[in-house]
């Protein structure tokens, strides 16, 4: 019984996408990337803004026509759109046969089977309360070097505009031993680099053990053989801690980076969005982070656009973004539209007020602006847009076109290359922040070769001589 899986949106949805198979893959099932020799086709869907929600859509249509006139004799729905919408698929899209909530993807081989063996438009879900119980084989796609850790589900901060409390639940840990022996069964397949994802990571523990644990966990995993580099993504400044701080610069596997993602600095609209933090609470994080971790690269996440955002709310956000000089930097139009293109002419106007808001990129000042196109300040967009290129999942590795990662801001070749045996320490010192990172210098995340006769002259091309080709090499 062959099965494809196509999972859209976030790297946590992801996780869920690879736990499903690993599942499935128990089960006896094995896996195509060819919809036409696909006996199941399973969707694990998105519907965080608009273009996501586009893609879902498209994409279920499509493979509704397999539905009809093909192999296919089971179309499953997860995810996101499943959960908010379960009935407007089920009458809209009759080929669908099963549709299956966020936290009741445990459930999927259940489901599967039952749709196989006749039952019609099973709707599969739990409360949002419920914690997922995966236990078991995991199948990871991101080619074997790394892999992304989630180690909570749900949201508490109900930001304006952000739906998913009401598509993920409340904010629940997952326990710290289920975490570490994941994590330990990882480093046993190779993974080399644990990337720690959550909706919220920096509030890890608080509803299990009544207080923050990250730190304790961070040290945990430190200690696991054959990991060798942990980066932490989607850390709300409010919840950082002198602890947390402390552990990063002290365990050498952490990455000296972090994702904040912030959205703005107008107190205005912060508060607007129901965020917890003002401007100059940022400024004070965002300072202590670079007094006590010198070489940290900090990666931040803003909206411009918001509903009722003044001409001088934009100006206050770029003159916080020309001081903080951000390493990494991801710009969401409005704030349910990825901007298409930074640098471009296109101006959106607000949704409120009529108010008209500049093109970010071209606000920034030139100094800023200067070391942006050199590469020094990686202010990065969505590459693949509208949405996200679906991901085709199949035993063994990922197969895809060309994707959009929210972490890197590139687009990434994932198949593994054990031919490479230096990469690794190389991307390292990218990614950390201790050798600035331009599209130009690694385009394939896993196919940095340094036999590539190419690959110095292109790193000074985009560095200059000030830095060496060979300093890199260990």
């Amino acid at each position: 019984m062959k099965l494809l899986c196509i999972s859209l949106g976030c790297d946590k949805n992801l996780v869920d996408s690879e736990k499903m198979l690993g599942m499935l893959y128990e089960d006896g099932f094995s896996f195509t990337d060819d919809e036409a020799e696909a006996d199941v086709i399973l969707v694990n869907t998105c519907c965080f803004i608009g273009d996501a929600k586009e893609e879902s859509v498209n994409t279920l249509l499509e493979m509704a026509e397999y539905r009809k006139s093909g192999p296919c004799r089971a179309l499953i729905v997860t995810g996101c759109m499943a959960q908010r919408y379960k009935e407007e698929i089920t009458r809209e899209i009759p080929e669908v046969d099963a549709v299956v909530g966020t936290t009741a993807f445990d459930e999927i081989v259940k489901v599967i089977r039952g749709v196989l063996s006749g039952q019609e438009h099973i709707q599969q879900f739990e409360e949002l309360s419920a914690l997922p119980g995966t236990e078991g084989r995991r199948l990871v796609t991101t080619g074997g070097c790394y892999a992304f850790l989630k180690i909570a589900e749900g949201c508490d901060k109900r930001c304006t505009y952000c739906i998913i409390p009401y598509l993920r639940g409340p904010y629940r840990s997952v326990p710290m031993e289920k975490l570490v022996r994941e994590a330990e069964e990882l480093a046993e397949k190779g993974i080399k680099e644990l990337i720690l994802v959550a909706q919220e990571t920096t509030l890890y523990g608080a509803d299990l053990y009544g207080r923050k644990c990250l730190p304790e966990l961070l040290k945990n995993l430190c200690r696991i053989p054959g990991i060798q580099w942990i980066r932490i993504q989607y850390c709300y400044p409010e919840e950082i801690t002198d602890e947390l701080i402390q552990t990063i610069r002290e365990e050498e596997k952490i990455c000296h980076y972090l994702d904040i993602p912030i959205q703005h600095a107008s107190d205005r609209i912060l508060k607007r969005m129901n965020r917890r933090t003002n401007q100059a609470e940022l400024r004070e994080m965002i300072g202590k982070l670079r007094r006590e971790i010198p070489d940290i690269a900090l990666r931040t996440t803003l909206i411009s656009g918001f509903p009722g955002e003044t001409q001088e709310d934009h100006e206050e956000l770029c003159r916080f973004v020309d001081e903080m000089e951000f390493e990494r930097l991801l710009l969401k139009e409005d704030y349910i539209n990825p901007v298409r293109y930074l640098g471009t002419k296109h101006i959106h106007p607000s949704r409120e007020n009529g108010a008209v808001i500049a093109p970010f990129y071209e606000s920034l000042t030139p100094e800023l602006a200067e070391k942006a196109l050199k590469g020094m300040i990686f202010y990065h967009k969505m590459l693949l847009a509208p949405g996200n290129v679906k991901r085709r999942i199949i035993f063994g590795g990922m197969k895809i076109a060309g994707q959009y990662d929210s972490m890197h801001g590139m687009v990434m070749s994932l198949e593994p290359n054990p031919a490479c045996r230096d990469y690794c320490q190389l991307l390292k010192r990218l990614y950390s922040g201790a050798v600035p990172l331009a599209a130009g210098l690694i385009m394939q995340y896993q196919k940095v070769l340094f036999e590539d006769a190419e690959l110095p002259e292109r790193f000074r091309r985009t560095f200059g001589e000030g830095d060496s080709w060979e300093s890199l090499r260990l």
